[in-house]
């Protein structure tokens, strides 16, 4: 996932000629994050930062993306195995897609791969959100005036960032939509299954760790940055604020959408069964029959 840029001072101190505009190689996109966090608006000064900084800070902000591929591939089969809504197995997919596009960005750090980033994490959430607001309905209906809200808000969000390209109204617009999440999952636990706080609570908690070390990454990026390169490179890599970033959220998300299939499999009379996977990873298995 991509990051707003709040320091300009390493895009001046490693400035470069400017590159001929018919150029088409290097990195393009609007953000960059830690590497170096600028916004950055000539393609070959980005691409000589790059190079000043070496390739394990791309390569760990790219391979932490696969806690956002791999889990939910497998969730998603699951899923249809257990012969659950596909809704959910949206959901998983859509997790999926936010870990590819955040791979081809850090990967490539295009333009292209920067909407393929950042485009979605709103849609995937919006399927979040549709399926958790509407957990307490018969099985297999769709509300359409839902997913209608929904998909104007997609298209709305997508329009208008395409055309203006500013990053922070795309962080509003997701904020948004994990804050009717959060709204939402806290309604039910308090008020419909209490006993279910755990999971609510753990895949909430790790979210905003992940948040909060993306915001330390903004803010404290240069300090960071030379601070890791003093250190050795296995002590260094603990100090990607940015790949926690990736692991912290992914997994948060991944453990939301468990969350929320376990609200819609118990309100349809299911029994959900919380197993791990090698005695570490959770996954979410249904029982073929029903409880009386």
């Amino acid at each position: 996932m991509s990051s707003l840029s709040t320091s300009q001072n390493s895009l001046n101190s490693m400035a470069s000629p400017r590159p001929d505009p018919s150029a088409n190689q290097g990195p393009s996109a609007h953000i960059n994050n830690s590497h170096p966090r600028s916004i950055v608006t000539h393609r070959s000064t980005q691409a000589a930062a790059l190079a000043e900084q070496g390739e394990p800070l791309l390569q760990g902000n790219t391979v932490s993306n696969l806690i956002m591929i791999l889990p939910p591939i497998y969730g998603a089969i699951q899923t249809y195995k257990d012969g659950l809504e596909f809704r959910y197995v949206y959901s998983f997919l859509g997790l999926a897609a936010v870990g590819i596009g955040s791979w081809c960005f850090h990967m490539t750090l295009q333009y292209e791969m920067q909407l393929l980033d950042e485009l979605p994490m709103i849609y995937s959430t919006c399927v979040f959100v549709y399926c958790l607001y509407e957990c307490f309905k018969q099985e297999n209906t769709l509300s359409l005036f839902p997913i209608t809200l929904l998909l104007f808000f997609s298209v709305s969000v997508s329009v208008v960032y395409l055309q203006w390209k500013e990053p922070v109204f795309h962080q509003v617009m997701y904020g948004a939509l994990v804050a009717c999440l959060v709204m939402r999952s806290i309604f039910i636990v308090t008020w419909v299954y209490p006993w279910l706080k755990p999971m609510c609570y753990i895949s909430l908690s790790v979210f905003l760790l992940g948040f909060l070390l993306w915001n330390i990454d903004n803010l404290a990026c240069d300090s960071l940055r030379s601070t890791r390169q003093r250190l050795p490179p296995v002590v260094g890599a603990v100090t990607q604020f940015h790949a926690w970033w990736h692991i912290l959220t992914g997994l948060g998300s991944y453990l939301h959408i468990l969350f929320s299939l376990q609200i819609r499999s118990i309100y349809l009379k299911h029994r959900p069964k919380v197993k791990f996977i090698c005695g570490v990873w959770p996954m979410l298995h249904m029982e073929a029959q029903k409880t009386s």
